[in-house]
């Protein structure tokens, strides 16, 4: 005959393996971690006249760390060598914007992402606002030249009849919209809201969605530090702590569903390889 309060206590130990990660997957906390990012990709992270660096992915880091509990030390380097760098084992793990895709996702684990990746326009102050791509159609865009958004507006140059113009930075791309030489500029959503931000002469437009999203990147053999940080994005999403980055570093109000808000299903961004299923639920009890 089984016993009712012996099987009450399987049912309980049963509900918590499928609401907490085996302890097996995650890594113990450090007392302190060493990362890395680019230090000229504002807003996400840039030099300060104080010294030292400054923005979105530098406040991100220390998040992580305060909590985890532990120190983080953040160096800035030019974003060629990060990978290496951490490949040969100087960092624990990169907190730079690293898009996820196939070929990384090969030599590299990513967590889930904390940030969609898209492309957005700026246009002139005061525009009227437009819902879709096809309102650009026939314009004249500016771009920063040989970037990812070049080459998009290159390839969809026929169908929607604009002229592209590029510049050797997006700085200039953004001021020939400001001083009427564009109709509009493209580049990263980010780094188009952060623009906005910085110039009164530019309002922040469209966001083209790419279905891509940024990850922070480890090394193949660490996924157990991987899931460990794994769980502190999902928290900083669940508190409103990115939600708040967002706003203060983008002055974006991040929308219901973004992947800056909402967490995903076990370690890692789905569909790629390095992804680990995982039955547990968000929390910011980290210990």
């Amino acid at each position: 005959m089984t016993n009712p309060r012996f099987g009450g206590l399987v049912a309980l130990a049963f509900m918590a393996a499928t609401t907490l990660p085996a302890q097996s997957q995650v890594a113990e906390i450090r007392d302190s971690y060493r990362v890395a990012l680019d230090g000229t990709f504002a807003p996400h992270a840039m030099p300060k006249l104080s010294g030292g660096v400054e923005g979105f992915n530098v406040d991100l880091a220390q998040l992580i760390g305060e909590r985890l509990g532990s120190e983080m030390t953040v160096d800035a380097a030019q974003f060629s060598g990060l990978i290496p760098a951490l490949q040969a084992g100087t960092y624990d793990f990169l907190v730079a914007p690293v898009t996820v895709n196939q070929e990384r996702s090969e030599n590299l684990l990513f967590t889930e992402g904390f940030m969609d990746t898209n492309f957005a326009f700026v246009v002139p102050a005061g525009s009227e606002k437009r819902d879709g791509i096809e309102a650009f159609k026939g314009m004249t865009i500016s771009v920063n030249r040989g970037s990812a958004y070049h080459t998009y507006l290159d390839d969809h140059a026929a169908e929607y009849g604009w002229t592209v113009v590029p510049f050797g930075t997006n700085t200039d791309a953004v001021e020939a919209v400001a001083t009427g030489r564009a109709d509009a500029n493209l580049s990263g959503a980010t780094v188009a809201a952060w623009a906005a931000l910085q110039n009164p002469a530019v309002d922040l437009s469209y966001e083209i969605q790419t279905g891509l999203v940024w990850g922070l990147a480890f090394r193949l053999d660490d996924a157990a530090t991987r899931n460990r940080v794994d769980l502190v994005l999902e928290c900083l999403k669940t508190d409103g702590s990115l939600a708040a980055l967002s706003e203060k570093w983008f002055g974006v109000t991040p929308a219901a569903g973004s992947t800056i808000v909402t967490p995903t299903p076990g370690f890692g961004v789905p569909g790629f390889p390095g992804y680990q299923e995982d039955a547990h639920e968000p929390s910011c009890d980290l210990s």
